[in-house]
């Protein structure tokens, strides 16, 4: 099948340019000033061709807790958003830390047909912090990376080991930055407004405690260490200081912790509840001033779905998390409407980076020769997420029922068109 894009502004993480895209079957096989005949025509004019963007975290709850969302469901979120490869992590119902399950996961997305899905294998078996997973089986079943995302890894020991091996196998770690004793069973940031609403907080050094951990750890075996999603000003100068000295260190953040801050929970909404929590504003504006210097690698979502029933309860029982796919590019448009980022560092951070970073080189760029995954997205578009947009079982986001602006409004997956917002082909 031959399908031409035409009329759209290209962005790339190096440039912009307009022009036409030619896909032949499933990859870009040229960029041209003209058309040709082909089966299908896509007009984007006044709107952007980027690169399929690549979620390197999203929890899709499969298998075992598929009534918050599954791999269908949440490969259905991630078009809608514009995203064609989403790495799911592996707090799974049972754990994902065998090759088995690996497998069973990429193929229950391979027949549902509308993402590349690249598991995160579990660090330790069965979650328990204590022994390392056997990393080269689950990479030759389809594994990327490894994490007890959820969890931290509280040995120090093992994360060493884990460093050590995922490095022998060309792989790396994915840590939760926690030090659970700060953590004094706290449902929020620690500080003025935790005090306000009665709310037992978590102090940011939780996090900052741990990556200065992993970061020295990182230092002594040579292997990679990503941290995700970062919330505080401290966690980013100790991750400035790590690249500065050399280590094997990269980084994410979340679209929700450089648009909301703790203040957001004056309303006791627990859609605003997450881990990290959402911090103060100081972090907030540090996180945004990171990604403008460009000390930040990605970002990621951290799609958390919960039924609502288990967020509609008392604050301190609600769980953490919060949707993300289908939202990710309206909150980061919002970074480049207000000058924190350009067009070209949004490709870098929501593209090019992660491709780099998972070795996909296939992946990443709109150019000759490169796999046809491109989201074609209105910056102009608006809408209201309610829950017929809302592709995820779970409705647990507090921009639900929210008007919205800017959107992937068709999304290309392999030289297929699997989304398609109303009326736009």
């Amino acid at each position: 099948m031959r399908l031409l894009i035409k009329n759209g502004t290209i962005v790339n993480s190096d440039g912009q340019i307009k022009a036409n895209v030619l896909i032949e079957n499933d990859t870009i096989v040229d960029i041209i000033n003209h058309e040709v005949p082909t089966d299908l025509v896509i007009d984007a004019e006044g709107k952007l061709v980027f690169p399929g963007l690549i979620d390197m975290h999203v929890h899709f709850r499969d298998p075992g807790q598929e009534y918050k969302d599954d791999i269908n469901s949440g490969s259905e979120c991630a078009v809608a958003g514009g995203v064609t490869t989403c790495l799911p992590m592996a707090n799974t119902n049972p754990v994902n830390d065998n090759a088995s399950i690996t497998r069973a996961m990429i193929q229950k997305s391979k027949e549902r047909g509308l993402i590349d899905l690249l598991p995160i294998g579990a660090i330790s078996q069965s979650f328990k912090g204590d022994k390392i997973v056997e990393m080269g089986d689950m990479i030759e079943a389809g594994a990327v990376a490894f994490s007890d995302d959820g969890l931290p890894v509280s040995s120090s020991a093992v994360m060493r080991q884990a460093l050590e091996y995922s490095q022998h196998f060309n792989s790396f770690v994915i840590n939760h930055s926690e030090d659970c004793s700060l953590c004094r069973h706290g449902v929020m940031n620690e500080g003025a407004t935790a005090t306000a609403l009665g709310l037992k907080g978590m102090p940011s050094e939780q996090e900052e405690i741990m990556i200065a951990r992993d970061l020295l750890l990182a230092k002594l075996t040579k292997g990679h260490i990503h941290v995700a999603h970062v919330s505080s000003e401290w966690s980013l100068k100790l991750i400035k200081f790590a690249k500065e000295e050399g280590i094997n260190i990269t980084c994410e953040v979340t679209p929700h912790h450089f648009t909301f801050s703790d203040k957001h929970l004056l309303t006791y909404d627990t859609y605003f509840k997450m881990s990290p929590p959402l911090r103060a504003d100081k972090d907030v504006n540090a996180i945004r001033e990171a990604l403008t210097s460009g000390l930040v690698d990605i970002i990621a979502t951290d799609h958390a779905p919960h039924h609502n029933d288990e967020k509609f309860v008392e604050f301190d029982n609600a769980p953490f998390g919060i949707l993300g796919l289908q939202t990710l590019i309206p909150l980061t448009l919002g970074l480049v409407n207000d000058g924190v980022i350009t067009l070209e560092r949004m490709v870098e951070l929501t593209s090019a980076n992660p491709a780099k970073i998972l070795n996909l080189k296939n992946k990443g760029k709109i150019a000759k020769g490169m796999l046809a995954d491109i989201a074609i997205i209105d910056p102009k578009k608006e809408y209201v997420y309610d829950r017929a947009f809302n592709k995820s079982k779970s409705q647990n986001s507090p921009l639900i029922n929210q008007k919205l602006r800017g959107a992937a409004v068709v999304t290309i997956k392999s030289g297929k068109v699997v989304y398609d917002f109303p009326n736009c082909i």
